[in-house]
């Protein structure tokens, strides 16, 4: 009896189950690893659009303030679920960097106060199309989700090695000094993993801690934002007033759409990569409803809107550490953050080739999870097609946006911000179209 006993706690007492208990000092480094993996895509958003929109630096440090604390509710609510909202899974939220262009040019055209009103609307829309996601589960078979997870990896890939070269636009990107240090970080990373337990899950925070620290000795790091820093401040409610314009409605309402795709893909990807099974209809309409309240409280909050982070997906995928409490204990950090400016200047000052060595890795095993899913559906010949016209067509327009340009703007908007809707919208309508072989359809009845 008592060893039954020590089994069922063994069991519970594990960081590669959803639920269980954890010790905190166990999970406060694992969950940490996370808010390191998508701090920089959580406030790079902001900080773009606000010198887009030549914005005061005082509301930029508000809004990025705001960011963290917005971005740490909204995964708690992802975790522990209520009503119908949150899928229960250990997907981690942030804001966007979808909607870079469509807020520009609404923020340009009609100011940062109607791109809010915008966002409230458009998270309230995406809760209602997250509501109805079970009838229309018929559209994201495992071909079609599989491929998703694949475009999402594809699609930060680039990313990943903007990072790696020091950040997109800075002046001394690709540098010797930033390869050398997101080279150092890999390694340290690949030297973690031959380790077993805690050491070999926390690779990826032991990589980025070692290789901030070799950029700080090598003189990359300005600590002048930390200095300048608060030790505390409120998050700031509604910085800016709401206002409703149709025309910016109309457009994030689009970009939302798109955004429930991307969200659909990483929960079937943390599903995939980290459970070895398939995201439940529950699980989606949790996830994409959480999706659009983390939204809705962004824009009260002066913030862009929220999704779910893929990169948090790789994360999962190479670690496989899948507890909620684990991942619950850094959205607290990330809420703590809120109300700490100087944490929070702590991490962005952080130079973006010490991420690019483990978002590298990450985003890899994204593509690595589609894959592995992709495999266990039947490629056949009509799979093959489905396949070959979504990634070819798919990924292909999202690396070359340039060929939409001739059509009308909203359609570019859509399918040139990246390739993961086309990838989606091909896979889907394919999927509908071709005829199925008669063992496919005996397997569906």
């Amino acid at each position: 009896m008592c060893k039954g006993e020590n089994m069922e706690e063994k069991k519970k007492d594990t960081i590669y189950e959803l639920d269980g208990t954890v010790p905190l000092r166990k999970a406060l480094p694992l969950g940490i690893q996370h808010i390191l993996a998508m701090f920089l895509g959580n406030v790079s958003p902001l900080i773009i659009i606000c010198g887009m929109l030549q914005m005061s630096g005082a509301l930029k440090m508000t809004l990025i303030q705001n960011a963290m604390f917005v971005a740490g509710v909204a995964t708690l609510i992802q975790l522990y679920p209520f009503w119908k909202i949150g899928s229960g899974l250990p997907i981690v939220m942030g804001t966007s960097s979808g909607f870079i262009g469509t807020a520009k040019a609404i923020g340009a055209a009609f100011g940062y106060g109607a791109l809010m009103g915008a966002s409230f609307v458009g998270g309230i829309f995406e809760m209602v199309m997250g509501y109805f996601i079970k009838p229309l589960r018929k559209l994201f078979p495992p071909i079609v989700t599989s491929l998703v997870i694949i475009s999402i990896g594809l699609s930060l890939l680039p990313v990943g090695i903007n990072y790696f070269g020091g950040g997109n636009g800075a002046a001394d990107f690709g540098s010797v000094h930033h390869l050398m240090v997101g080279t150092f970080v890999i390694i340290v990373i690949l030297i973690a993993k031959q380790f077993k337990g805690f050491i070999n899950n926390a690779s990826i925070l032991i990589g980025i801690v070692a290789g901030y620290i070799l950029a700080i000795c090598l003189g990359m790091v300005d600590f002048t934002q930390l200095k300048e820093a608060a030790w505390i401040a409120v998050p700031a409610f509604m910085p800016v007033a709401f206002e409703f314009n149709a025309q910016a409605i109309i457009a994030m309402g689009i970009m939302f759409i798109a955004t429930t795709v991307e969200t659909i893909g990483d929960t079937s990807g943390v599903a995939n990569g980290g459970l070895g099974r398939e995201a439940t209809n529950e699980e989606l309409q949790g996830s994409v409803m959480a999706d659009g309240l983390g939204s809705v409280l962004g824009s009260i909050f002066g913030v862009l809107p929220n999704t779910s982070f893929s990169q948090n997906v790789g994360l999962v995928a190479v670690t496989k550490v899948v507890n909620r409490f684990v991942i619950m204990t850094g959205a607290v950090f990330l809420i703590l953050c809120g109300f700490c400016p100087k944490l929070s200047a702590l991490f962005s000052i952080m130079p973006q080739s010490v991420l690019g060595g483990a978002a590298v890795i990450m985003f890899a095993m994204i593509l690595v999870s589609g894959i592995q899913s992709l495999a266990r559906c039947d490629l056949n010949e009509r799979n093959g097609l489905i396949i070959a016209l979504a990634i070819g067509l798919g990924v292909g327009i999202g690396n070359v946006p340039a060929v939409l340009d001739q059509l009308p703007s909203w359609v570019g908007n859509i399918f040139a911000q990246n390739g993961i809707i086309m990838t989606f919208v091909i896979a889907t309508i394919l999927n509908l179209i071709l005829p199925k072989d008669k063992n496919e359809v005996s397997n569906e009845e």
